[in-house]
């Protein structure tokens, strides 16, 4: 049971290369073709998106927007790669942390490194909050130093944990309907409706959440 439960999370497949990963490209299938059609359908709801974004996220780093660019280009990848994966049969590739972390590490490392070079004195003030005591100053600045070390792990772990555990209860309450009784399968159906129609919402979530959380690390090193 259990290695069928998790086997979901195999990134292989049975033939001699591997397709799931392939996941992530199919994107580049679709969004070049709604560029020919004027004002379409997909084309405006994506530039709500990217307006309400960037409306929600320029105050937090008004000094450099331009590089929200990166940022809500972030934000599409990881719901382009979260919703379809709800689908039977399609590969999440964001649920497994190799990807995660390959998405959040050289971001946070770019947002250090440009830091340390162009913004020394505001990324030394954050290890020390405004009212700490003097006793006090040298812990702050080890826990401040640490936080800030794990938070590519802490980031690539949320996005993670949080598409897998929805992935988990759908699976459970697959596996649960062959052996329920005929009188509880409404119950079960009504409770895979509302738990798929909470992860598509969780899908846009996860990825608003990663990309805010970005935008503020990068925030408190270029502001």
């Amino acid at each position: 049971m259990i290695t069928n439960l998790f086997s979901i999370f195999d990134p292989s497949t049975s033939v001699t290369n591997s397709f799931n990963w392939l996941s992530m490209l199919v994107c580049f299938l679709f969004f070049p073709t709604t560029f020919w059609v004027i004002n379409n359908r997909n084309l405006r709801v994506f530039k709500k998106i990217f307006n309400y974004i960037y409306s929600e996220f320029k105050p937090l780093i008004s000094k450099n927007p331009q590089t929200l660019l990166i940022i809500l280009t972030l934000f599409i990848f990881v719901i382009i790669n979260n919703v379809p994966g709800l689908l039977p049969y399609i590969f999440t590739s964001t649920r497994h942390i190799s990807i995660t972390l390959t998405i959040a590490l050289p971001l946070w490392l770019a947002i250090i490194i440009y830091g340390w070079f162009f913004n020394t004195s505001n990324l030394l003030i954050h290890l020390i909050p405004n009212g700490t005591p003097t006793i006090l100053i040298p812990f702050i600045v080890v826990i401040e130093t640490i936080r800030n070390i794990i938070r590519p792990l802490t980031l690539a772990i949320r996005l993670a944990a949080n598409i897998i555990a929805g992935h988990l209860l759908i699976t459970l309450l697959t596996s649960a309907t062959p052996v329920t009784p005929l009188l509880g399968l409404p119950l079960i159906f009504s409770a895979q409706i509302a738990l798929a129609s909470l992860e598509v919402a969780v899908a846009f979530i996860q990825a608003y959440v990663f990309s805010v959380l970005i935008t503020l690390y990068a925030a408190e090193r270029i502001s």
